[in-house]
């Protein structure tokens, strides 16, 4: 028994889920720290962290697809360091440079008129969206091509590993708040910037050594499929479905059996020819993307994105204009991270009862159901909602009162809403309605409760949804494009959030919140349409037949045409 723990704490999977907890907790930290950063660096205003996240979404919208086609066009192992490398750097220079801000930030505003101020504003956000793409690439190589080799031909092995990633991810996303919370509180800006450099120091080293030795324990790393030139990828998106058998499996790989794989020898180009080839990679990657057989699955998931229902800054915000406390938000966030643990888990057994594809329906279905109450809420005594307010009478009014809008410095209950962002480390946001001098009458909870129950619970289905999705991908992406097609979903996936962030500056008030979540349990509704719709052409008239799958035999994540029986 002995043997087998330690075979198991020295086995590629293990180093793998460790390097991944060490990635996720300084990713989480960062991402965390750097908003509040921003924040206390412009006096309490949210412009630059607005810019920051606007950078950061434009940039993988625009690059995600020259990112994965960069990763397939790379041996592994260089593709890994070199993503490692440059996001601890980029993140490790962040953190010098804002402590350098934080100790002279008077004496930087005097030279240059305060220009080099603003240069370095410029510089930190930057490099920080460098780190960002850098992440990116990093969960490509990681999670969506390392873990399907370490997994080898056992997709139950997949299932399993992908769902303790999103274990670990879901532990992270709370703790490593959390923890660098606490350090910035009890200590200051500058101890926080100087803990997550020297974390992300430390944590490079090491996950660069856990990396190397995953590569050394699983050889497969070592062999990886040409790239396939764009001409060859349209005629084969084009006969995938015509040419595969169903018992050939899911995976259609054109093998280049070296132990390291080089990348082809570069043509001499024109130099017009190298300034068009970025756009005609972006191009090819969406037609890729558009042409996969899985690709009404990985636009469900992306449509998912485009709600207000999730633990962000603008759910935080309305939170607060309906009286929570920062103690019960906590609780709500812990209880939601229970809730998509149990998500990973219900993946893991309703993929062996009822197969991959079925999964995702049933997800589907328990999700959408829980955010009828999220719907239902919006008409509950205690909703703000009122559609005879304009959304746009707040912002209209300031910019012909030629008044900034409002900041973290002034709380006023519409500008928790609107910036969604309240600075909770130094409780300078007090919630709605909580003026010591005024006696309100109290706002009803049934309402708010309804809403958060429903976003809690829905992420039981969420999770397990977003798990048969992302092996969907994994399985039925021919090898020498899980790149670049991975890239484009992340850039579909930033997409739609960043038209969520929209619909939201558009309609800032409380009381359009109530139609922003009509809006959101509608989108979440055509995701899961587009799903039933992708499950009906793979599975055919076997959609609602659901028993155990034989694990050696084909699974039901067959291209669409292939309706083989599960």
């Amino acid at each position: 028994r002995l043997g087998s723990v330690i075979a198991y704490f020295t086995s590629a999977k293990f180093l793998l889920y460790l390097g991944h907890a060490l990635s996720t907790w300084g990713d989480r930290m960062w991402h965390f720290a750097v908003s509040v950063f921003l924040v206390e660096l412009y006096g309490n205003s949210l412009l630059l962290t607005a810019v920051y996240g606007l950078v950061v979404a434009g940039s993988v919208l625009l690059l995600g697809a020259l990112i994965g086609d960069w990763v397939d066009k790379n041996s592994r192992l260089k593709v890994a360091q070199t993503s490692l490398i440059v996001q601890n750097s980029s993140v490790i220079l962040c953190g010098v440079i804002l402590m350098i801000i934080f100790l002279f930030k008077t004496q930087l505003l005097t030279l240059y008129h305060g220009w080099l101020l603003t240069l370095c504003y410029i510089l930190v956000i930057t490099i920080a969206n460098i780190a960002n793409l850098a992440s990116t690439a990093t969960a490509i190589t990681i999670q969506r091509d390392w873990i399907v080799v370490v997994a080898g031909e056992d997709r139950s092995k997949l299932a399993d590993m992908n769902a303790t990633i999103r274990r670990i991810d879901q532990l992270t996303n709370i703790l490593a708040p959390m923890a660098v919370g606490q350090i910035m509180t009890f200590g200051s800006p500058m101890i926080g910037c100087g803990f997550i450099s020297g974390w992300n120091l430390m944590s490079m080293c090491v996950e660069y050594l856990l990396l190397w030795k995953v590569y050394q324990k699983t050889p497969t790393l070592a062999h990886k499929s040409a790239k396939v030139e764009a001409s060859e990828l349209k005629q084969l998106n084009v006969k995938k479905e015509s040419d595969m058998k169903p018992a050939e499996g899911v995976q259609l790989i054109i093998e280049k059996d070296v132990a390291g794989f080089e990348p082809q020898q570069e043509k001499e180009v024109g130099c017009a020819a190298r300034i068009a080839e970025p756009f005609i990679t972006f191009r090819d990657g969406w037609v890729a993307y558009y042409n996969q057989p899985v690709f009404l699955a990985g636009m469900g998931l992306a449509f998912l994105y485009m709600t207000v229902l999730g633990f962000d800054c603008i759910t935080t915000g309305y939170a607060y204009t309906q009286g929570l406390s920062g103690s019960v938000l906590s609780l709500l966030m812990g209880a939601s991270a229970v809730t998509g643990i149990m998500g990973t888990v219900a993946f893991t057994w309703l993929r062996r009862k009822c197969g991959l594809i079925r999964t995702g329906l049933i997800s589907g279905v328990a999700q959408f159901a829980c955010l009828i109450l999220c719907a239902v809420s919006v008409f509950m005594p205690g909703s703000p909602m009122d559609l005879t307010v304009s959304p746009f009478a707040d912002i209209s009014a300031r910019l012909f009162e030629n008044q900034p809008l409002p900041t973290i410095a002034s709380p006023e209950p519409e500008m928790i809403f609107a910036t969604g962002m309240p600075n909770l480390l130094n409780g300078s946001i007090a919630p709605a309605n909580s003026d010591p001098e005024m006696s309100p009458e109290p706002v009803p909870l049934i309402s708010v409760s309804l809403l958060f129950a429903g976003v809690i619970a829905a992420r039981v289905g969420l999770w397990s949804f977003d798990l048969t999705v992302t092996q969907l991908l994994q399985e039925n992406v021919i090898e020498s494009e899980r790149g670049i097609i991975n890239g484009v979903q992340n850039s579909m996936n930033y997409l739609l959030d960043l038209l969520h962030f929209i619909m939201v500056i558009l309609a800032p008030n409380p009381e359009a919140f109530g139609l922003l979540v009509l809006i959101s349990v509608s989108f979440v509704a055509m995701g899961h349409i587009m799903y039933f719709r992708f499950a009906q052409k793979s599975l055919g008239k076997q959609l609602f037949v659901c028993h155990t799958p034989d694990p050696k035999a084909a699974p039901d994540s067959s291209p669409p045409g292939n309706t083989s029986t599960v």
